[in-house]
C-alpha cells in the first residue's frame, strides 16, 4: 500500500506517494523527477547514486524513500550555486578535466561537497578514504583529485 511522505529536497518542500519498498534512488529519478543522481550497481557498491541526507553523505539505491520522510535531502542538482553559476566543485571538475563519461560524477560531487564541508583541507589520503565509495572507471582519480584540492583551496580563499 502506498504511503505518503514529505522530505525536504535541495530545500523545497516536496510530498510523493510511494510503494514502501521503493528506494529513495527510485523515488528521486521516477516521482520526483530528479535525473542526475545515477543508478549504477544498485547494491550500494559504486557510489554513483550519493546523495547527502541531513548532512550525511548516503547511497540513495540503499535507503528507502520511506525512511527519508521529513529528511532534508540534497541531490547534484541541488549542488548549483545560482542558476547562473556552478559550485565551486562543479567549475573544478570542468576546468580539470574530472569527468569523462560523468557517470560517477554527481555521486563523486556530492561526496566531495560533504568531505570538504567537513575537511577545508583535506590531505590526498583523506581525499582517497573520503572518495573510498565512489568508483571512477575513466579518469585513474588523478584529476578527480586535482579538482577537490584547486576547490578546497578557492573555498578556503572564498570569504563567507
Amino acid at each position: 500500500m502506498k504511503q505518503p511522505i514529505e522530505m525536504y529536497i535541495n530545500g523545497e518542500a516536496r510530498s510523493v506517494t510511494v510503494d514502501p519498498y521503493r528506494s529513495l534512488l527510485d523515488t528521486l529519478r521516477g516521482e520526483v523527477g530528479l535525473t542526475g543522481t545515477k543508478k549504477g550497481c544498485d547494491v550500494g557498491d559504486c557510489g554513483a547514486c550519493t546523495v547527502i541526507v541531513d548532512g550525511r553523505p548516503l547511497n540513495a539505491c540503499l535507503m528507502l524513500a520511506v525512511e527519508a520522510g521529513g529528511c532534508r535531502v540534497e541531490t547534484v542538482e541541488g549542488l548549483q550555486a545560482s542558476p547562473d553559476q556552478l559550485h565551486v566543485l562543479q567549475d573544478a571538475f570542468m576546468r580539470h578535466g574530472a569527468a569523462q563519461c560523468g557517470f560517477c560524477t554527481p555521486g563523486i560531487l556530492m561526496m566531495a561537497k560533504s568531505l570538504l564541508e567537513n575537511n577545508a583541507n583535506p590531505s590526498d589520503d583523506e581525499i582517497r578514504f573520503g572518495l573510498s565509495g565512489n568508483i571512477c572507471r575513466c579518469t585513474g582519480y588523478t584529476k578527480i583529485f586535482d579538482a577537490i584540492r584547486s576547490a578546497a583551496r578557492q573555498l578556503q580563499e572564498t570569504p563567507a
